[in-house]
This record gives C-alpha cells, structure tokens and sequence, in this order.
C-alpha cells in the first residue's frame, strides 16, 4: 500500500511541476519565440493527429460505412462552434457515437 502512495505522490508532484514550470522559468523575462511558436500550433496539430487517429480503424467499404464515427464528428464540430466549450462538444460527440454504434453498427 505504501508502494501505491508513493507512486501516487510521486505522479502528482511530476504533473504539478509540469503545469508549474513555464511560470516557474518564466516568471521574470519574456519566453522564447519558440514556445510562442509552439504555444500557437501545438494544439491544433495534436487534435488533427487525434482525429486522423480516431479514424485509421474504420472499415470505410463495409457497412454501417464509418457513419456513426463521421456523424458524432459532425457533432462535436457543431457542438463546438455554437458553444465553445470542449467539454460540451466532447460529451455530445461521445454519446452521440455510442448511441449510433447500438443503433445503426
């Protein structure tokens, strides 16, 4: 058990540290141009590489075509440009292709 709380421990404070780091180097002077940079693009590439991701496995000539997985993509793209909110879109997105997957696939 100790084992558990210690590994716990220890994965917390690594994820505290990393959450805290930019505000720890950066406090007193401006970033470099390369976090900017990073700041900029990297999430836009991470969420491209996810999607691509969540479609590599979708048999596209069998049926139900890959209909659920584009549907509640389409969702989550609407969900996200009328609220703005990622957690909103994503739980749309999710339930929305669960309940495809029982229904049509």
């Amino acid at each position: 058990m100790s084992r558990i709380l210690t590994a716990v421990a220890a994965m917390a404070l690594v994820t505290i540290l990393t959450r805290a780091a930019p505000f720890i180097f950066f406090a007193k002077r401006k970033p470099p141009a390369a976090l900017d940079y990073l700041q900029a693009y990297l999430p836009p590439a991470l969420m491209t590489i996810l999607v691509m991701a969540s479609f590599k496995d979708i048999r596209w000539a069998q049926a139900p075509h890959g209909i659920p997985a584009l549907a509640a993509a389409a969702l989550t793209a609407v969900m996200h440009l009328w609220q703005r909110n990622v957690l909103v879109s994503i739980a749309c997105g999710t339930a929305a292709y669960m309940a495809l997957i029982r229904l049509i696939g």
